[in-house]
């Protein structure tokens, strides 16, 4: 792969004491090969032998840092604020780099200039690395996703051009710990639809120590006052917030809840599947090029 012509991927990996994981990160980043890669690691300290792991590939690797921070999402500000990158993503120090993930990321963004972000089919991964399940291909657009129909959007999976980075405010929320990825989503939103790419370009993994796991009602509760506080700020909303206000009831009566999905939840979701974004997919062969279906 040559590198004339792919654009430059700025990818971050944040860690903090991820030890039995940190190298398969690594690994499953640079065996990729992707010729414009600008990959930068953020170390929040470790004292587990992360940062031993991390000094063996500085060389293969565009810069790290080691340094006390505020989390995760302190960690992500420090890494882009030194990456050059035109494509922006991060894959944390758990999770893995399916393969040829970065070549599907840099064909759609070579071939696609109108595209701004993309997401992948959502993958997992178990406790040793291997992939356990590829789901279907969302599509994607803002109503929907703040009527709370589809909240995930696989953060492994989702890169965007530094251009929108840049125009949805150039941060990730570092004032919380869990849920900012979502925040940053919204911003997204705000100026640009939302891609599905058929094909598997990072995987989450599965693990008891998962942060997010371990918060999932948290997560929830938060998600649910960023997209409360975004309506706020949008016109003509009323309908979508006593939309949200009925469906968070309805979903809580276990003999209304099937009928509630049934009559109410698919008519809706179908009914706006019209604003959706294509799915993008590959086309041609050895030679062919990203389009949309």
């Amino acid at each position: 792969m040559k590198e004339q012509g792919w654009p430059r991927i700025a990818l971050v990996t944040p860690v903090f004491n991820s030890g039995p994981y940190i190298e398969a990160t690594i690994e499953s980043v640079l065996s990729q090969e992707y010729p414009n890669l600008d990959y930068f690691i953020v170390d929040g300290g470790s004292t587990d032998g992360t940062v031993e792991v991390i000094r063996k590939y500085e060389a293969r690797i565009s810069g790290w840092i080691s340094e006390p921070d505020r989390g995760m999402y302190d960690a992500l500000n420090k890494g882009f604020a030194r990456t050059t990158g035109e494509v922006m993503g991060w894959i944390s120090a758990t999770d893995l780099l399916l393969p040829g993930g970065l070549a599907a990321v840099g064909g759609v963004f070579r071939d696609l200039p109108e595209v701004r972000w993309i997401t992948g089919r959502p993958s997992w991964i178990d406790e040793g690395g291997k992939t356990t399940k590829v789901g279907e291909i969302p599509q994607w657009s803002r109503t929907p996703f703040l009527a709370g129909y589809n909240r995930y959007i696989q953060q492994e999976s989702t890169y965007w051009r530094r251009s929108l980075w840049d125009e949805a405010g150039g941060r990730v929320d570092d004032s919380r710990r869990i849920a900012s990825d979502f925040e940053l989503w919204v911003r997204f939103f705000r100026h640009a639809p939302l891609y599905s790419v058929d094909a598997s370009i990072g995987g989450f993994r599965m693990h008891e120590a998962s942060l997010g796991l371990q918060t999932l009602e948290e997560c929830h509760r938060i998600q649910d006052e960023i997209v409360e506080a975004e309506l706020k700020r949008m016109p003509g909303t009323s309908a979508l917030k006593l939309w949200r206000m009925m469906n968070r009831a309805a979903k809580k009566v276990p003999g209304v809840r099937y009928a509630w999905w049934r009559m109410v939840e698919q008519p809706f979701t179908k009914k706006q599947s019209t604003n959706r974004a294509a799915v993008i997919e590959y086309r041609g062969g050895v030679t062919g090029k990203w389009c949309l279906r």
